[in-house]
């Protein structure tokens, strides 16, 4: 059974490196690399930060129902492709997602079980020396992302998880603990848990197993 986990986080929570240091330490996962429609930036090449397509292919796509969820975010659209949880399944792995909260949303509602995680700076002035320290933006792009992150934090509560990235390497190891709980709940691992109850005796229910 194929678990997807949802990550969500207002832009310089530092969303990226936590994703990057649960893909690289936990075993068994794939990443879903996002469909969009902006232009690639410095050096992002194609199919590994995104699968960049121009308008007119996504819409296309959306029209046809190929999008698990999709947004439209500063004028470009973003999806996930519905190829990325059969890929995952293929392989047997877990699938991560890293999504915006209209992404997430519309996820939740097509995979009920899926994990959402919620990731926060500390602060608004944290947040904001961030994106200033990462020399990435121009001063209209930064106040812009500080109001969508406002209006993004207010989702917070429809996160399974909200996370506060304080401490780096506390919070990868929160992940990453997350990841690995949520991997042994009873009904994730149901299929694992029948046959090991048959060797015990067919008489055996597992309701009633203690």
């Amino acid at each position: 059974m194929t678990s997807v986990f949802i990550i969500s986080a207002p832009s310089g929570s530092g969303k990226s490196t936590l994703v990057s240091r649960l893909m690289n330490e936990v075993e068994n996962l794939t990443f879903s690399v996002s469909y969009t429609t902006r232009k690639p930036r410095g050096a992002e090449v194609d199919g590994e930060a995104y699968h960049f397509i121009n308008r007119t292919e996504f819409e296309d796509r959306l029209s046809r129902d190929e999008f698990l969820e999709h947004a439209d975010v500063f004028g470009n659209y973003y999806g996930t492709h519905q190829t990325a949880l059969q890929i995952a399944e293929n392989k047997g792995k877990d699938l991560v997602l890293d999504i915006d909260v209209q992404g997430a949303a519309q996820l939740k509602k097509r995979i009920h079980d899926a994990v959402t995680i919620f990731i926060l700076a500390p602060s608004r002035e944290i947040l904001e020396q961030r994106l200033r320290s990462r020399s990435q933006d121009s001063e209209e792009t930064i106040l812009r992302r500080l109001a969508d992150a406002a209006r993004e934090i207010q989702d917070y509560g429809l996160y399974d998880y909200v996370l506060v990235n304080e401490d780096l390497e506390l919070a990868a190891e929160t992940l990453k603990s997350i990841v690995r709980a949520e991997r042994v709940k009873r009904i994730r691992v149901e299929e694992k848990i029948r046959p090991i109850l048959a060797t015990f005796g067919p008489a055996l229910e597992p309701e009633k197993a203690v």
